[in-house]
């Protein structure tokens, strides 16, 4: 849909078929572009986001309707979902299986928000309680979700609203859903009676709580960090995280606060082995396809590559900024190559599984909190602290999803205007020019100044 103040005004003389296919022709392609986030040799196009176009009020963008068309960098926004923000912030977002839903948590007030993608619009937006820690999708749809709130408590949602609400008896941390045996499993904070911490098992067939499985979390060794204290301490141990091999063997693995791993077999509910000597505690983790590799992440920003016949590393990377790892994902490309997703709250990167090769990276203007893969395609989403949630798509990581195909010929468009966008928003200035600003000391000395022809 193309603003109508959006084309230039021409004398009724200049509105001939041709010079108004020309004017179209070049108004949609300059509201169709994209920004360009990455210019390497493996390129991420911003779709939508806080880069893209300043966050207007209501109240101003209906006031300055008429004067947004002379504001090139709100006219060349995407915006790719009607309404995929928040008033304040999102926490957690999340793709359907069918690939035809995207749901997301934000505040504030604290609310559910539901996108079907084949109209790129917003379903519905629902209201709760309280804040959304996190969430999984139970169905292939957006008909079930278990979401897990900071009130300690969990919520069963359907399309006709919050279904059921029980509570956990301390505060949980992470939230998987083991489809084998229709449970529930939420890591929690603190450490029970006997000193080990605790994951529930909520079982949704049998409708309640069955025997948590106990993780040792330090107990009563005070000189770990966090052994000892019980919840709502300083420090306080916990099971920080879980990932289930549910492509696979469906072992289970647990990521505490004191840097280990303990793997459970869901079917004898028992302790079958364990990973120590992560710097830091374990705070992401993710299971290959084939389930012989387990990707860990710690809270000082360090990704790790487990086989689980070894008990040392076949690769360590460190992600720079010293952040927690939120997200952990194994990725296949369009070409079959293995690649690893890892997320902080500042920095998205990825790299190649086999030998930690950088590969691609996105830096937002925001913190991250969540980021989600729309399968089989190259698009991202992410879940973060601001108004707009970002997403970004990477040609090389896959195509574009079916809900959004135009975003290739976005791209190849985009690719024959490259040289053409590479002095975008510079000055051109002789060398003379440049001396009588008194900027000559600035030739060779930085970046922001580029030798083009006879002049700079």
């Amino acid at each position: 849909t193309l603003d109508p103040h959006s084309f230039p005004t021409r004398r009724s003389s200049d509105l001939s078929p041709q010079n108004f296919r020309e004017t179209f022709r070049r108004t949609s392609r300059g509201i169709a572009r994209m920004k360009l986030t990455n210019p390497h040799d493996v390129p991420v196009y911003t779709i939508s986001g806080s880069d893209t176009a300043r966050p207007l009020p209501d109240w101003l963008a209906r006031k300055r309707k008429r004067s947004l068309k002379n504001d090139a960098e709100y006219q060349n926004r995407v915006e790719l979902l009607q309404d995929f923000e928040f008033e304040e912030a999102s926490a957690c977002v999340r793709t359907s299986d069918d690939g035809e839903w995207v749901m997301s948590t934000g505040t504030y007030k604290p609310q559910i928000h539901t996108h079907y993608l084949p109209h790129l619009s917003l379903s519905f937006a629902r209201h709760t309680s309280s804040l959304n820690n996190t969430f999984i999708l139970l169905s292939s749809d957006y008909s079930k979700s278990l979401h897990l709130q900071t009130d300690r408590s969990l919520e069963f949602h359907t399309p006709g609203g919050c279904h059921y609400r029980t509570r956990l008896p301390r505060y949980g941390r992470d939230l998987k859903y083991d489809k084998h045996l229709a449970e529930a499993i939420i890591p929690a904070v603190g450490v029970n009676s006997d000193g080990s911490g605790e994951v529930y098992r909520l079982n949704l067939e049998v409708g309640r709580y069955m025997k948590p499985y106990q993780v040792d979390v330090g107990g009563d060794d005070m000189t770990t960090s966090g052994g000892g204290a019980l919840q709502g301490g300083i420090n306080t141990g916990s099971v920080n995280v879980a990932a289930i091999a549910e492509d696979s063997h469906n072992l289970m693995a647990f990521g505490t606060s004191i840097g280990t791993v303990e793997f459970w077999d869901s079917r004898s509910k028992s302790k079958i082995g364990m990973l120590s000597g992560h710097q830091g505690g374990v705070t992401a983790l993710d299971f290959a396809r084939s389930g012989l590799s387990l990707a860990t992440g710690t809270s000082e920003g360090i990704v790790q590559i487990f086989d689980l016949r070894k008990s040392m590393p076949l690769l360590r990377k460190d992600q720079g900024y010293g952040y927690a790892i939120q997200t952990l994902m194994h990725l296949t490309t369009s070409s079959q190559e293995k690649k690893i997703l890892s997320a902080d709250k500042r920095i998205i990167k990825l790299w190649d599984e086999a030998d930690g090769t950088p590969w691609t990276s996105v830096e937002p203007a925001v913190d991250i909190n969540c980021v989600a893969h729309c399968k089989d395609s190259g698009m991202l989403l992410t879940a973060n602290e601001g108004k707009q949630q970002h997403s970004f798509f990477i040609p090389q990581l896959g195509p574009a999803p079916k809900w959004c195909g135009f975003l290739d010929n976005m791209v190849e468009e985009m690719a024959e205007e490259e040289t053409a966008e590479t002095y975008d928003n510079y000055k051109f200035l002789t060398l003379p020019e440049l001396k009588q600003l008194n900027m000559g000391h600035l030739v060779g000395t930085t970046s922001l100044l580029r030798p083009y022809m006879h002049g700079y």
